[in-house]
């Protein structure tokens, strides 16, 4: 398994690889609380851009919906732990597939009658804007007034039931992470990774090849559904609230996929590096704004619509392809 997660890397990016991940896994004792939070950001939305990457960077499929996903893991996983007492690693029995469920949904319901580009992106919005008005009025779990878990100062930390310190979330994302890289890495090299590469290179070309191209972007939607789910349980459990609004909205959306986008769409490493991008520099232009006494509002929104427009205009592939040339990583693709 190791062999094939590293057989295209050159020596020089095993040990950048290696470092990195040293360097994640001593991080907690080298550095405070702050930064700690910030590190948990960067791989939370690392692990979310990675899920997204399936379904649009292999497969071609547009989301910009994926919120609901997310949304879709932290209620359920919350809702059996507030009012039940199940663990959350039994509520990801219930998630997982609910979340498959509802992706297999909106799959089917485009692929079946041809709703493909912007007009499945519109899907995607539409079905999440669905459950954040549906979830509004849903008083079991709150409505939109919010759900809350309780919350505690706990001594030990309490891995069944994810209550306990930062320490602990930042090694269950950094495991979440780790988990995503090494999937995404075995379905790229994999027979049907290939079949979603010709899918999203040209699907009618793949249709002409005798590739079934219905069945294997249903299994793309399925799975990344599923795997964002997971994250919505990681949020449930580490902010403690949720809010429909803040849940499902749009704006959720598409800051989930823009690490994918900074980074390289259809790369490995790509949702990784735009995520520490993006959000370390988020995170310095904020800290520099706050010693300066200024509050701007939206000014995070401004930053990350600034950095976009950058991307697209001078590297429209993402920094990842870029900088893995300049770095002479391999001769081979990324």
């Amino acid at each position: 398994m190791m062999g094939r997660l590293t057989q295209e890397l050159s020596l020089r990016g095993l040990v950048l690889l290696g470092l990195l991940f040293a360097a994640l896994l001593a991080a907690p004792f080298l550095i405070n609380d702050y930064l700690l939070t910030i590190l948990i950001i960067i791989l939370y939305f690392a692990y979310v851009g990675q899920a997204w990457n399936i379904m649009m960077g292999f497969a071609g499929q547009l989301s910009l919906g994926h919120a609901l996903y997310v949304g879709l893991g932290a209620y359920t996983t919350a809702a059996l732990y507030v009012h039940y007492g199940v663990s959350p690693w039994i509520g990801i029995l219930v998630a997982v597939p609910v979340a498959m469920i509802c992706g297999a949904i909106i799959g089917f319901l485009a692929f079946r009658f041809s709703v493909a580009g912007v007009y499945f992106a519109i899907l995607t919005i539409a079905f999440a804007e669905f459950a954040r008005v549906g979830f509004d009025h849903f008083s079991w779990v709150g409505g939109s007034s919010g759900f809350f878990l309780p919350v505690a100062n706990y001594t030990q930390n309490d891995l069944w039931n994810l209550r306990g310190k930062p320490i602990m979330f930042y090694y269950l994302i950094l495991a979440l992470t780790v988990l995503a890289f090494v999937i995404c890495r075995s379905l790229l090299r994999s027979r049907i990774g290939y079949f979603w590469l010709a899918i999203r290179e040209d699907e009618e070309a793949a249709r002409s090849l005798g590739i079934n191209a219905f069945r294997y972007k249903m299994y793309a939607v399925v799975l990344s559904a599923g795997l964002t789910s997971l994250a919505g349980v990681f949020f449930a459990f580490y902010y403690n609230n949720l809010f429909p609004e803040q849940v499902f909205h749009i704006s959720r959306s598409i800051e989930l996929i823009l690490a994918p986008i900074i980074g390289g769409v259809g790369t490995l490493f790509g949702p990784i590096l735009g995520a520490f991008l993006l959000t370390g520099l988020s995170e310095t232009m904020h800290s520099i704004l706050y010693s300066l006494g200024v509050d701007i509002p939206g000014a995070k929104q401004v930053f990350y619509g600034i950095c976009l427009l950058l991307v697209v205009m001078l590297l429209p592939d993402g920094v990842w392809p870029w900088l893995y040339r300049r770095l002479g990583l391999s001769g081979d693709k990324p």
